[in-house]
């Protein structure tokens, strides 16, 4: 869990901020997801935590929770820097998220 903070550039930091959430799996801080949700940060890079966690995210917003969301950041790197194909990136799509020309989109249902 260390290697998270040494990550993140200033501009990126998790926060407790308005509209901020949090995903965690069994009381532990797996992702963090940003005001607006274009920013998540991970804690892991374990598939078999970030599934789950996408699938949660992915519920909450075709339930309506978080409207149209995508992912334009991911760990500090752009969705065109190589985010795609990170455990992260290949976790969202298995959930549901589909690649678009800014990121990873969701569409509420």
């Amino acid at each position: 869990m260390a290697r998270a903070a040494r990550r993140y550039t200033v501009s990126h930091r998790p926060g407790r901020k308005a509209g901020a959430l949090v995903v965690l799996v069994d009381g532990a801080l797996v992702l963090y997801v940003e005001r607006g949700g274009r920013t998540l940060l991970s804690w892991t890079e374990d598939p078999e935590l970030l599934a789950p966690t996408a699938v949660a995210l992915a519920a909450a917003g075709r339930e309506g929770a978080l409207g149209r969301l995508t992912v334009e950041r991911a760990d500090g790197l752009t969705m065109s820097s190589g985010v795609h194909g990170s455990p992260l990136a290949q976790a969202l799509e298995s959930a549901g998220f589909r690649p678009t020309p800014r990121g990873l989109r969701l569409r509420a249902s």
